[in-house]
This record gives C-alpha cells, sequence and structure tokens, in this order.
C-alpha cells in the first residue's frame, strides 16, 4: 500500500509540475506586455515551451505503470492542453507584467503540495508548515487564492524539486485560471473541466464565493484571490465545472443549451439522442424511452422464439401423427387384405384338392370296371396312388391315352394351385412399400421420410401380429423355421446363477440377505416375492451390482463365468421403484430419447421407430402418447400409465436382462395384466426377466414361470418353478385353504400373521431350513440346532457361521468412529465404481459422446421451451430488481457508482445462482438413472450448459434495460453488458456445484449467503496480506472493480486526482479491466468442472 502511495504522489507530481518546467524569464524582457499585438506573441512562446515537455511527461509516466492512468498522452490532453484557448494564460500574463514564471510553482513546491494532499486524512484546505508559511512567517500569499512572487535578485529553477524557494513579495490574488493552496506562496494551473474565476465576498456569510474560504481576520485590507485547492470531487467541488453547464476554458462557463447535457465537469456540451427528453441546463439526459423500448424489443424476441419454437414443434408433432395415424389405416387395411387373400388362396386351394380328388376317384372307378380282372391286390382297398403306379406299367394303349388324359387335367389343377401360391403380383397389389427393399441393402436403411419409416414400421408390426396368431397353432416343422429365421434380430442371452449369496450391512453387521442359492434363466420370468424386509430389493440390487455399504460373500456367475455385471450394462435393464421419468416430456419422447441413446449405432432409424412403436404398442400407450408425462405440481397421464412409460424406457433398448422392483406397485389387476403380457413377449424373445412383486393377483401369478420366496433375514424359502410351488408346500403338510389366493397365503405365512394350515406342524421360522434339507444345501451354523429334528444326520459345516449383532458393548466415541469409517468406506465404494471401467461384454456399440450430446441438446431444449413460464418470471424479476437499484442508488461520481456496482453484484447473483439451481437439483434422480445404464454424463452435463448459455445472454440485457437507463453511469452499455455476461457465467458455474452437492433447500440457502458474504469480504479495507487473498477469491471483488474501472476511465481532466484517489482507496487499477473479465470467466469454467466432478464422483447412486 506504501508502494502504491509513492506511485501516486510521483504520478500526481509529474502532471502538475512537468508541464510547466520551463525557464521564461525572458517574458520578463519584452516592456511592451501591454501592447495588443505583442501579448498573443509572447503567449504563444511561454505556451510552445510548455507544450515541448509532453514527451517527457509520456515518458515519465509510462516508467512509473502508474495504476490510474491507461493512456498518459490522451490524459495529458485531456486536463493540461490549452491550446485551443490561450485566454487565462495572456490574462495572468497582462495581471503579473511578466512575472508569471516567478509565481509558478517549482517542482518541490508541487511535491509538498501533493505529498500533503495524499498523506492528510482530514481536509484538502490546509498544508503542513513549510519554509515560506510557518508559525513565524505567514505572508499574504499564505492565505488561500493569494500568491507571491522571488525576488527579482534570485534565480528561479522550476525544476528544482529539492528545495522551495524563498516566496515572500509582491503577493497578490491568484489569476483566473490557476489555484493558490493555503499555506504555499505559488499558482498551479487549474485542469481543464474545471472552472477558477477569481472570488468575491459574500458580505452576509463572510465566506470567498464560490470558493470556501474566509478572509484573513484583522487584515482588512486583504480581499479575496482566486482557486484554493484542486483534489477529489469531495473536497473541491465547487473548482469543478458546475452539472448542467460545461466550461470551454477554464475562465469561462456555459449553460448547456436545450437538446445537450453537460456532466459535472464537462469541456463541451453533448447532445442528447433522440427519443431522449433534454431541457436546457440538464445534466444527464433520460434515457427512460430506450429502456422501454429495449424491453419491448427483448420481450418480442422472447415471444417470438418460444412461440414459434413450440409452433414448429406442434406442427412437426402433428405432421407425424398423420403420418402414424395413415401408415397405420394403411397398414391395417393391407393386413386384412393379406388375411382374405389367404382365406381366399386357402379356400381355392381347398376346392382345386377336392375337385382333384373327386377326378381322381371317378377315373379310378373306371380303370377298376376296365381293368378289374388285371387288378389283383389281395381283398386289400387300393389307393390312388397305387393305381396310377399299376396302370404306368400296363403297356396297352387304351390305358395309356386315359393316363394321358388324366394328366393333362391333374397337371391344370396343380398348376392353378402354385400359380395361387407363387402369384408375384400379390404383394405388389396390397401396395407394401416395406417390401421394394433390394437383398443388397439391409432393412429399413433407404428409407428416409417419416411416412416411409411409419409404413415400413407399422406393416412389420401387423405382420408380426399375424406370425404370433400363426404361433399358436405351429406344427414341429413351424417350429423349426421360426428357431431358424435368421431375418429376426436375437439377443444375447444372459443367465445369472447365484450361490452361497450373503449380504451383511457394513454399519450394524447385521445380514440382509443369507445363503441365497439358484438361476434366473433367460427366456423366463422370475418373480421374487417376500414379506417387508426380506431383502428382495437388496437382492435385485446384488444381482445388478448397486449393493453398497455392504459386507458380500457367495458367487455371482454370469452365463457361468466370474464376470462383472457392470460388463453388461449396456443389455442390461433396471426398473427402479420409483417412476422416474421426465414429467415435462411426452410419453413417446422420454421412451425415443432412451431408444436413440441405448439401442446399438449400428441400428437404422426405421429399425429403432419399429422397436419404439412396438413397444408402445404392446404397453398400450398409444392413446397417450402425445400426453406429457406430468409432475406433482402439473397433472399428466394416469399412474397406471405412468408406471409402464417407467418400464417402457428400459424395453425400448432391447435389453438381454430386465430387472424391475415392484413394477406392479399401486396398479389395478387389468393394468398388471396388460404389463405382464408385454413382459411375456419380451420373454419369448429370449429377455431374461426379474421382478419383485408384492401380493399378485392369482391370474397375475399364474403368469410367472419362476418364483423367489424370501422369508425374514433374507433367507429362500422357496425356489423353482412357480406352478410348482404349492406343491411343494403341500409336500411340507401346508394346505391352501380355499378361495384363498395362494400368494396372499404364502405371505401371510412368512410374516407369521398366519399359521401353516394342516398337520405339518411347521413354524415358519423353519420353512428356510425345510427348503435347504430339500436342496441338500449346507446349513449355516445358527440353524443347525432347527435342522437336527428333521434330518439327524446333519454336519455341522464350518464354513459357514453365523451373521448376527456384534454385542461387544462399545463406548460412544468407538460407535461414531465406527459409523464415520463405515461413511468412509461407503463413499470411497462408489467413488471406486464411478471410475471403474469395466470390460465390456455387451457386443452392443452405442452412439457416442457427441451423438448424445445431440439428442440431450433436443430433449433439455424441449424441456426449457416447455418451462416458458418459469423463464418469464425469472426475466420479471430482474426487470424489477434493475429498475429498484437503479432508482434508488444514483451513479455517484464521486465513487464511480461503486455503490449501485455492489447492490448489482448481489442481486443478479442471487437471482441467477436461484435459477440456475433447477438445471440440476430437480434432475438428479434422472441423472442417476441414465448414468448407471450407461448413458454419457459429459454430454448430459454440456448439454444442460449449453441451454443455459441463452439465459447467460438474455439475463444481462434484462438486467441492464432497467438499471443502466434510470442510472445512466458515464460507462458504456457494451462495457456493462460485458462484465454483467461474466458474472452471471460465474455464478451460474458455482450454483452448478451448489445443486450438486447440496440438497435443493440447502443450495438455496447457500446461493443467497454467498453473493452477500463475498461482496462484504470483497468492499472491506485490505488491510492484510490475508484479507487480500481472500478478497482475491472472491468473485464479487473482480465484478465490481471491471465495473468500477470501466466507469472510472470515462472521467478525465479535472477529474484526474478523484480518479486517482478512488482506485487508489480501493486498491484497484485502470489496466485490470481485462483481467478481470478473464478471472470471472476462469471461476465460471471451476466452478463447472467442480460441478462435474462432484456430480460423477459423490452423486451417482
Amino acid at each position: 500500500m506504501m508502494r502504491k502511495w509513492s506511485s501516486s504522489k510521483h504520478l500526481l507530481w509529474l502532471f502538475l509540475w512537468l508541464p510547466f518546467v520551463v525557464q521564461c524569464q525572458e517574458v520578463n524582457d519584452y516592456d511592451q506586455i501591454d501592447n495588443p499585438s505583442v501579448l498573443p506573441l509572447v503567449t504563444q512562446l511561454v505556451y510552445s515551451r510548455l507544450s515541448n515537455l509532453t514527451s517527457l511527461l509520456s515518458q515519465e509516466i509510462t516508467t512509473h505503470s502508474t495504476f490510474c492512468v491507461k493512456d498518459p498522452d490522451a490524459d495529458w490532453n485531456q486536463a493540461f492542453n490549452f491550446s485551443s484557448d490561450l485566454s487565462f494564460l495572456a490574462s495572468c500574463i497582462k495581471k503579473t507584467k511578466g512575472d508569471v514564471t516567478r509565481r509558478l510553482c517549482t517542482a518541490a513546491e508541487v511535491k509538498f503540495y501533493l505529498s500533503s494532499l495524499l498523506e492528510r486524512s482530514t481536509s484538502a484546505n490546509y498544508l503542513k508548515p513549510n519554509k515560506n508559511c510557518n508559525l513565524t512567517s505567514w505572508f499574504a500569499g499564505c492565505e488561500p487564492g493569494w500568491a507571491c512572487s522571488v525576488p527579482s535578485s534570485q534565480k528561479v529553477d522550476l525544476r528544482n524539486s529539492k528545495e522551495i524557494p524563498a516566496r515572500t513579495s509582491n503577493c497578490q490574488p491568484c489569476c483566473e485560471g490557476f489555484f493558490c493552496p493555503h499555506g504555499i506562496t505559488c499558482m498551479i494551473p487549474c485542469p481543464l473541466g474545471s472552472y477558477c474565476p477569481l472570488a468575491k465576498l459574500n458580505k452576509a456569510t463572510g465566506v470567498c464565493e464560490p470558493y470556501l474560504y474566509q478572509l484573513p481576520p484583522m487584515q482588512p485590507n486583504h480581499s479575496c484571490g482566486g482557486a484554493n485547492v484542486w483534489a477529489d470531487v469531495s473536497s473541491s467541488s465547487e473548482m469543478f465545472c458546475s452539472a448542467g453547464s460545461y466550461c470551454p476554458t477554464t475562465t469561462k462557463t456555459v449553460p448547456c443549451s436545450s437538446g445537450h447535457y453537460c456532466r459535472m465537469g464537462s469541456t463541451s456540451e453533448k447532445r442528447c439522442f433522440r427519443l431522449t427528453s433534454c431541457s436546457s441546463n440538464t445534466a444527464t439526459q433520460n434515457m427512460h424511452a430506450y429502456g422501454i423500448m429495449l424491453i419491448a424489443a427483448l420481450s418480442t424476441l422472447l415471444l417470438i422464439i418460444y412461440n414459434c419454437s413450440d409452433q414448429v414443434l406442434t406442427t412437426k408433432e402433428r405432421r407425424m401423427a398423420k403420418s402414424r395415424e395413415a401408415a397405420a389405416r394403411n397398414a391395417r387395411s393391407t393386413a386384412t387384405a393379406r388375411q382374405r387373400w389367404k382365406f381366399a388362396k386357402d379356400a381355392a386351394k381347398k376346392g382345386a384338392i377336392g375337385l382333384q380328388a373327386q377326378l381322381s376317384r371317378k377315373f379310378s372307378r373306371r380303370r377298376e370296371e376296365t381293368n378289374l380282372e388285371t387288378v389283383v391286390v389281395l381283398d386289400q382297398a387300393t389307393s390312388e396312388t397305387d393305381v396310377e403306379l399299376l396302370e404306368h406299367s400296363q403297356p396297352t394303349t387304351s390305358s395309356s391315352a386315359q393316363l394321358k388324359e388324366k394328366g393333362k387335367e391333374s397337371s391344370g389343377f396343380k398348376q392353378i394351385i402354385h400359380e395361387i401360391e407363387d402369384d408375384p403380383h400379390v404383394e405388389a397389389n396390397f401396395n407394401v412399400k416395406m417390401e421394394t427393399r433390394t437383398k443388397n441393402v439391409p432393412r429399413g436403411k433407404q428409407l428416409h421420410t417419416h411416412s416411409q419409416i411409419f409404413n415400413y414400421a407399422y406393416a412389420q408390426l401387423e405382420k408380426e401380429k399375424a406370425q404370433q396368431h400363426e404361433n399358436k397353432a405351429l406344427t414341429f416343422s413351424g417350429v423349426i423355421k421360426m428357431a431358424t429365421n435368421t431375418e429376426k434380430r436375437k439377443r444375447p442371452l444372459i443367465e445369472i446363477s447365484f450361490k452361497d449369496l450373503t449380504l451383511t450391512l457394513k454399519a450394524q453387521n447385521k445380514p440382509i440377505l443369507r445363503c441365497v442359492t439358484g438361476k434366473i434363466k433367460p427366456g423366463r420370468i422370475t418373480a421374487v416375492m417376500g414379506p417387508s424386509g426380506a431383502g428382495k430389493t437388496t437382492f435385485l440390487s446384488a444381482l445388478a451390482g448397486k449393493a453398497f455399504g455392504c459386507f458380500a460373500s457367495g458367487s455371482i456367475l454370469i452365463n457361468g463365468r466370474n464376470e462383472s455385471i457392470h460388463s453388461f450394462k449396456k443389455i442390461i435393464g433396471f426398473v427402479p421403484q420409483d417412476d422416474v421419468v421426465h414429467g415435462n416430456l411426452t410419453v413417446e419422447e422420454n421412451l425415443w430419447f432412451s431408444a436413440q441413446c441405448r439401442l446399438s449405432a449400428d441400428l437404422s432409424k426405421p429399425e429403432k421407430v419399429l422397436v419404439l412403436e412396438r413397444v408402445i404398442e404392446f404397453l398400450g400407450l398409444q392413446s397417450v402418447r402425445n400426453s406429457l408425462v406430468g409432475t406433482v405440481e402439473k397433472r399428466g397421464i394416469s399412474g397406471g400409465q405412468r408406471k409402464r412409460v417407467n418400464v417402457g424406457l428400459e424395453m425400448v433398448m432391447e435389453p438381454s436382462l430386465l430387472i424391475l422392483d415392484e413394477p406392479t406397485s399401486g396398479l389395478d389387476s387389468a393394468s398388471s395384466q396388460l404389463l405382464l403380457r408385454a413382459l411375456r413377449r419380451e420373454a419369448l424373445e429370449g429377455v431374461n426377466i426379474c421382478m419383485v412383486v408384492h401380493q399378485p393377483s392369482y391370474a397375475l401369478f399364474k403368469m410367472f414361470d419362476d418364483l423367489i420366496l424370501l422369508g425374514k433375514g433374507g433367507l429362500t424359502v422357496y425356489h423353482g418353478p412357480a406352478k410348482r410351488v404349492e406343491e411343494y408346500f403341500l409336500g411340507l403338510g401346508i394346505d391352501i385353504p380355499e378361495r384363498i389366493n395362494p400368494p396372499d397365503y404364502f405371505i401371510d405365512i412368512l410374516e407369521g400373521i398366519v399359521k401353516p394350515g394342516g398337520s405339518s406342524g411347521v413354524r415358519y421360522k423353519e420353512l428356510p431350513v425345510r427348503w435347504m434339507l430339500h436342496n441338500g444345501y449346507p446349513i449355516p451354523h445358527d440353524m443347525q440346532q432347527s435342522a437336527e429334528q428333521y434330518d439327524s444326520s446333519i454336519s455341522i459345516n464350518s464354513a459357514i457361521e453365523a451373521n448376527g449383532y456384534d454385542h461387544e458393548d462399545k463406548t460412544f466415541a468407538g460407535d461414531l468412529w465406527h459409523d464415520v469409517r463405515n461413511n468412509v468406506e461407503l463413499q470411497g465404494e462408489k467413488i471406486r465404481l464411478n471410475f471403474l471401467k469395466s470390460k465390456d461384454l455387451s457386443n452392443r456399440r452405442t452412439p457416442g459422446i457427441f451423438k448424445q450430446y445431440k439428442y440431450f441438446l433436443i430433449r433439455v431444449g424441449k424441456q426449457r421451451l416447455r418451462e416458458a413460464r418459469i423463464q418469464a418470471i425469472d426475466y420479471l424479476i430482474l426487470l424489477l430488481a434493475g429498475a429498484c437499484l437503479g432508482t434508488l442508488t444514483k451513479s455517484s461520481d464521486q465513487t464511480f457508482g461503486a455503490a449501485g456496482y455492489t447492490y448489482t453484484v448481489i442481486a443478479v447473483s442471487l437471482l441467477c445462482k436461484i435459477a440456475a439451481l433447477r438445471s440440476f437439483s430437480l434432475d438428479k434422480l434422472h441423472y442417476w438413472r441414465e448414468s448407471d445404464s450407461g448413458m454419457s454424463s459429459l454430454a448430459y452435463f454440456l448439454s444442460k450448459d449449453t441451454i443455459d448459455q441463452f439465459n447467460t445472454v438474455i439475463k444481462p440485457v434484462v438486467y441492464l434495460s432497467m438499471f443502466y437507463f434510470f442510472t445512466n453511469p458515464r460507462s458504456s452499455f457494451a462495457d456493462n453488458y460485458v462484465v454483467l455476461l461474466c458474472l452471471v457465467y460465474c455464478v451460474t458455474g458455482i450454483a452448478y456445484a451448489l445443486a450438486i452437492i447440496f440438497e435443493p433447500g440447502a443450495a438455496q440457502l447457500w446461493s443467497v449467503l454467498l453473493p452477500v458474504v463475498l461482496t462484504l469480504i470483497a468492499t472491506q479495507p485490505k488491510d492484510s496480506k490475508i484479507l487480500k487473498g481472500i478478497a482475491n477469491l472472491c468473485y464479487s471483488k473482480w465484478a465490481l472493480q471491471a465495473f468500477v474501472v470501466a466507469n472510472a476511465e470515462r472521467y478525465q481532466g479535472v477529474w484526474l486526482l478523484t480518479r486517482c484517489g478512488s482506485l487508489m482507496k480501493s486498491g484497484y487499477n485502470l489496466h485490470d479491466w481485462n483481467l478481470c473479465i478473464s478471472i470471472l470467466i476462469l471461476m465460471g469454467v471451476i466452478g463447472r468442472a467442480t460441478a462435474f466432478f462432484c456430480m460423477v464422483t459423490f452423486q451417482k447412486k
């Protein structure tokens, strides 16, 4: 700080002294100064010598790298370039009779003045004692507004910066255009933008106006002098050219004319913009009309963007719906025509065969009559074929002719049949466009338009329906033909087997799954049932590789090999218990997005559309395909339909293993059966389906292939075909009462609500032991006693020990340390899983990050368009904030609008952070589900950030349209917009991190506190390096500095001292505007990088 003060003093000393460092004693040699023709020549001579020092001044300023001067030449011209009007200098030469150079301050006096001015913290009206003005020596020139001359016998060296000359003779008032400080006996020229006339005494107050000093007491001959001080605007505002007027010279003031405005310290008037109101003597132009016009234009633009975009989407959806409906009608009519043709073909075929048989019988009777004595068949009936063979062997001429005639007739009917079966023009008459593809081109590759794609998809669907209808009565040859059909895509099969699978909670050392052995097979639907707390969801999580915080033992094999389940995640679908579906997208948009991102990249678009249409058809979602799913606040489709969409998100990616957690919960019987029928179709294609169900109806229960029944404690009670579970329990002596649903009865038994019926005497706690004995599985140590009463030959398996509670007494500190350690281990386990790169064994190449980014971008764009009302509220709040702050906080010339900009940083940061929280805090569950399925986290994050850049660009305009035109600062609209743009970008990145790290409530609280706290830290005096270092980490410090610097740069001339003093006090540098912008952008990038890292590391579940 001391170094900056020293630099500032040296700089100001250069500005005030160097322009006048010239030896001008030769001016006294002119004895005709009063001559009007000689005075201008003398004035030009003096000023030309002063102007020659401009280059020296620029070099000195550049050498010292001052913090408050950006362009030395420009600042010199704007402060001390008097070439346009030298009347004040000529007047002073004439008034002092050529003695002006002996009255100018030397370098030492200017340095003394500036040192006293900058080191003093109270007032600029008094200087420290010096050689000429002290307690023992006080001349009239020491009074404010007066100056003295150096004796003629003493040589004056204006370059002398070490010694103040004795200046005590010929004291008189200061010249106009100069100021003479109190406590020093020399003159300093006033800078441009100031008004320095001679003062006049106000006899009523005793004050020399327009200045604020008084005449010295007890000196009746002393009169008011000239200006007395030049400092910052708070200390010497009377010296500044008043607002509403402009001062072309330091001795002349002109009122501002109508249609122009003049700010304080102006040297010329500025023309007002069109549509602004500027009366005479006005300081600023009223630009409210421009703010209103900007808001109107921006609102119109936003309305056009949102409405047109929404209209484009609506029109596109309507056209696609029409194409889809036309394709569906065409496919249905084609299927109906094909069915009719098939019936007609079968009828014609049967008629032809019947006619052929009738003719054959007729000719056979004739042959029997003519050749009865020749044909002898041992009293057995002769078949038509035998007769034909025998007649072929007869050499008689008549029989040969008859056979030829019969062969013609028979071959004619056979030809009719073959023509019916092989007519090449039949399919063409049905206008099925899918049949036009060539053999060398894969299916759907050459289809481009929506009509072609939908025609292809619905034709395939109708063909599949017909095939399913035919499959109900397949012969053995038909089964072989269906199995060897290479045209149909086959999914890879996944079989999961597990042995002695045991999971124990680390925190409580409590088993939640014990000794579970079995397998789930492809092409079958396996139901997992059991009472609450039986570990059903935990069992599914273990199969899916999502069981965290547990000690796991046993083995899980994939297709008989010890592979990680994560290696197959591209072909594994996991349906969570909660309906994690985007509520602001339609049913079709949800399913289509999942299909685009998760189906094979080698699959053509028509094939993907076919998969989508197949799933929508099977799940019965045709009627709501274009309806929004809906949220808690906005009603959408029904709960059952939402549940089916939740399942469809996994079905549409054609999985090989489909795991569902309670998909039928909350559904009625009809919806549950519809869902199960859709899953049954998936199972027919070889999909391995495992699902948790709660108390299904008997009709639903009969649709399951296998059943895993778990008891309390995670022990297996039954695992096998669902149709044999009643037989198994009957073997245990447990009868199912009449009119009781078997699944409900089993659950009631395992809950302990109902005692097992019959004469078995088996308790529900013994059922897991009976299952182990039934299959010959090893018995855990703690269950040996229960097993011995059923089989006395049981041997203790020491390898399997009990996993119970740890009853060891621990202290509070021990329990606390145990919990902390478990939490750390749990987080570490999640982090390892997130960064674990398993070998991909799924043989499916999904779209890359750039394609997924495109798909995410389209989805997020649609979501934002449907949230237009929320966006409009955000813009309205920003608009009101700008209007309120712009009205209440006027731009202060003393601090260059720092107060208003401080409130701006707080308000914009707070509002933009809270709005940016919605981007990630509301979609956490969706992200966890999509990332677990293999979708790109980077594409997801970048798409959100890309769409949010629209708000980043628009929000500064909305705020400034009110704030800027109400405060009317000197900085340009573009400068303010760039700073605010970078500020919004910065705080948006920070909001991303807050939204991902914290829960929504805590994130909102941090979003409110951070702008206030960081801005308070940034505006505090930097008395220590630690506080300064902390302030440099606050984004608000750099934003505020960029605002102030951009505004301060527009203050020139008389404002030079005010600018340097204010920037020095704040610790700002005029050269750091680009640095501030760069740091704001860098902080925004760091915030986004932190948010992305936390998203993929800590929040993935």
